[in-house]
């Protein structure tokens, strides 16, 4: 996997990281019906799907379940275009986007304020050793885990396992964590937004129980949401969390090189592409995150250096979920039992 990972980024450096951000502003501009066509195409399957899964509980749970999993995709396509919102990508108009975004934020569980806020501190940060902590996966680097006592290891550990990281983690960030707005609890808009969702989100809720008992949220609500969840965090986490991926010091670190080396293009099957809106094409979205999504594959059809740079399989992305230790030395990220080598190794010499 590293060889591959070392010549497909190698190829992208044929430009500096820099330069292609004057590039890419030819693709920032929204197209405003294409905007609505696919904000329309999102939101409609999602709201009778709701609506074919509530009318099938009189006649099949197991169908009813059916429906809801397929209607994760589309929650799924509408955090993207709440993220793009986020950006400013979506819309001409900064206000309309907002506010669209705050909307899908009660579908989403999402407070988009102090969303967009999170997401604006990890897009000025990804790969700086000396700014983690906000909006990002929390990664240690092999000495600061060498450190460690066994304690906080086992913590650590605990926190990269799959079991939690992808499977209790989804449900524990959207369904508790987003009802508080942690890292910027002194700021009052950022309150106003999550008890603002809160309050939107209960509403619907109550709503849905008075009309329809308890077997919607347990059937259509909880699966589709947890789902959703967890492809979103699955699709963060391989984003930028490769063998090869870029982190360094805040004195060396650079970023448009954290844009375009460390983040991913995902390589995935076209269906998986349009209820991710495109998301995997994630290292032009980084360099230049006003580009709205349904422009991203553009972007790769006029640039083949981009197209060919970072990508990573289903395959690999799968065998990067074993890595999780930044080793400062190789530059690249490793396994506990790869670090664990890496020191006697080093204690040997």
């Amino acid at each position: 996997m590293a060889d591959t990972f070392d010549v497909e980024k190698q190829q992208t450096t044929t430009r500096a990281p820099r330069d292609w951000v004057r590039i890419l502003a030819a693709y920032r501009q929204p197209r405003q019906i294409q905007s609505a066509f696919e904000l329309s195409v999102s939101f409609v399957p999602f709201v009778l799907l709701w609506a074919l899964a509530w009318w099938a509980l009189s006649y099949s749970y197991v169908l009813t379940f059916a429906l809801s999993v397929l209607n994760a995709g589309f929650l799924l396509r509408l955090f993207a275009i709440q993220h793009d919102c986020g950006h400013g990508a979506f819309f001409n108009n900064r206000t309309v986007s907002d506010w669209l975004g705050r909307a899908i934020g009660v579908f989403t569980l999402t407070p988009y304020d102090v969303w967009r806020h999170t997401h604006s501190v990890h897009h000025s940060s990804a790969g700086n050793l000396d700014k983690r902590g906000m909006g990002d996966v929390h990664t240690l680097t092999v000495d600061e885990y060498k450190a460690m006592t066994w304690f906080p290891r086992l913590m650590y550990r605990l926190y990269r396992h799959p079991i939690i990281l992808f499977g209790l983690g989804p449900g524990y960030l959207f369904l508790l964590q987003n009802r508080l707005p942690l890292g910027v609890m002194e700021n009052a808009r950022y309150w106003l937004s999550a008890m603002g969702t809160n309050v939107a989100i209960i509403a619907a809720l109550s709503l849905v129980v008075y009309f329809g008992g308890i077997m919607p949220i347990l059937l259509i609500f909880l699966p589709s949401t947890l789902l959703a969840a967890t492809a979103g965090v699955w699709l963060f986490y391989v984003q930028h969390q490769f063998e090869t991926t870029y982190w360094d010091e805040d004195e060396h670190w650079k970023l448009h090189d954290a844009a375009l080396h460390g983040s991913s293009h995902y390589i995935l099957p076209s269906v998986l592409n349009w209820f991710s809106a495109n998301i995997g094409i994630h290292h032009v979205h980084h360099l230049y995150s006003r580009i709205p999504f349904y422009r991203l594959p553009e972007v790769l059809r006029d640039h083949a250096e981009l197209a060919d740079g970072n990508r990573l399989t289903i395959r690999q992305s799968i065998a990067s979920a074993r890595l999780h230790l930044w080793d400062e030395k190789s530059k690249r990220l490793l396994s506990f039992s790869q670090a664990a080598r890496v020191r006697r190794a080093n204690a040997a010499t």
